[in-house]
């Protein structure tokens, strides 16, 4: 009885023991290759992982922020590169980057083996947009933009104090700010803002690593000042995109309504106001705009220089002949613009010099003035006419493109946070 017992169990086994080898062969019931399959597919397999391009599994990465007045070799020299390869690719960088141009506070990631301290990849980042790759291997350079997505954004918000300070509580850069100011600058008087005032605007940004890198321009706008409400409406005449408003009259004028981008008034055109320098009343016939020194000054409108010098009471000066009847002028400067002449052609918008304080200045502001037809006017009060409104032949089009822009600012509640649209592309890697 106990042999058959231990035959039986001999006999079991052996049966197992040839299931497991026809498993192997295919030969076995489906559900037993099923269970080894899955168990086999539960074995953990590292991915591979990839940055800049590069396939880094496996590999070490370091990264650093560059110190002041490093450079490439005090970089590299840390990660056991020789100098002669440091040497080589600075040579070689002149057509990628100029290693010259490495700067304090950007990132860099060095890449090395698991098993060596010795440097295979350095790679700089000259801005958030890009990045360069130092190959230490084959000593080659090459630049790449990252993955990047543009995306819409609506924004709508109330005024409290300041329009600059209303949009960027929203989150809006200072560039779009400036740009809003000048779309509406001959519009609105921007230094006497009322407690409630509007605003609405519709614009794209690019985004690269959750961070904002530029931004498209400004695709709609809105602006409720007093009561009034003042829509802009993107549309293309005579081959040329300008926003127009409801009642289809061009934003855009001869001139830009400050020379200056978005910056405070400190004193206006005065027939008699004490002058802080030489003590005494006279007149004044210029708007100053204070700004910190070396604040860019652009041109307001095309013209042609006809001084671009210094005098003991206007220092550093730039004076532009636009046309017959317009000339300005720009004051204290604390530079004029390189290469800039007498003669030289200008366009609306051009930087041409950098505020400052010299001359009779008791602090850095920009003293700029204004003629017409030869005489000096308060730049502030005067009405610069705008250009062609829309033309009989093209109403039929604008009044479709105004009823769709319109409804599009009316849904956006100032009230609310902005709204984030879907992203409208993605940018090559």
């Amino acid at each position: 009885m106990k042999k058959n017992w231990i035959g039986s169990i001999t006999l079991l086994l052996s049966i197992l023991l040839i299931g497991v080898y026809q498993a192997d062969l295919g030969l076995f019931p489906k559900w037993f290759s099923e269970q080894k399959e899955s168990h086999t597919d539960s074995l953990s397999i590292p991915k591979e992982q990839f940055l800049y391009g590069i396939n880094v599994t496996g590999l070490n990465i370091v990264e650093g922020t560059v110190a002041k007045n490093q450079t490439l070799a005090t970089l590299l020299t840390p990660f056991n590169v020789p100098y002669q390869i440091i040497d080589e690719l600075a040579k070689k960088s002149a057509e990628v980057f100029d290693v010259r141009r490495i700067a304090a506070d950007k990132k860099f990631t060095v890449i090395t083996p698991p098993n060596s301290s010795k440097a295979h990849f350095l790679i700089y980042e000259p801005n958030p947009a890009e990045y360069v790759v130092f190959n230490l291997d084959s000593a080659t350079i090459h630049k790449a933009e990252k993955p990047a997505v543009t995306r819409k954004r609506e924004v709508g918000g109330i005024i409290t104090s300041s329009l600059y300070n209303a949009m960027v509580d929203k989150g809006i850069s200072p560039e779009l700010i400036d740009e809003f100011a000048d779309l509406y600058g001959w519009s609105v008087d921007f230094q006497s803002l009322q407690k409630g005032d509007v605003f609405k605007v519709v614009f794209e940004e690019k985004v690269i690593e959750e961070q904002v890198v530029s931004i498209s321009g400004i695709h709609f706008a809105f602006f409720n000042h007093k009561g009034e409400e003042m829509h802009a409406i993107p549309f293309e005449q005579n081959g040329q995109l300008t926003f127009f408003n409801q009642a289809g009259e061009s934003f855009k004028k001869a001139f830009l309504r400050d020379p200056l981008k978005y910056s405070r008034i400190s004193s206006r055109y005065n027939l008699n106001r004490f002058h802080p320098v030489q003590k005494r009343y006279k007149a004044h016939l210029g708007t100053d705009y204070a700004a910190p020194t070396g604040t860019e000054i652009r041109s307001v409108g095309d013209g042609t220089v006809q001084d671009a010098s210094y005098s003991a009471a206007n220092g550093n000066y730039v004076k532009i002949k636009h046309n017959e009847t317009y000339t300005t002028q720009y004051l204290h400067l604390s530079k004029i613009s390189r290469d800039l002449r007498r003669g030289d052609r200008v366009k609306q918008g051009q930087v041409i010099g950098y505020v400052g304080s010299t001359g009779l200045a008791t602090g850095p502001h920009l003293c700029f003035r204004f003629w017409k037809n030869g005489k000096q006017e308060d730049w502030l009060k005067e009405t610069i006419p705008p250009t062609e409104p829309v033309s009989q032949a093209n109403l039929t089009a604008f009044t479709q493109k105004k009823a769709e822009v319109m409804k599009l600012l009316a849904a956006i509640d100032p009230t609310v946070d902005d709204r984030l649209l879907a992203s409208a592309s993605k940018a090559k890697k």
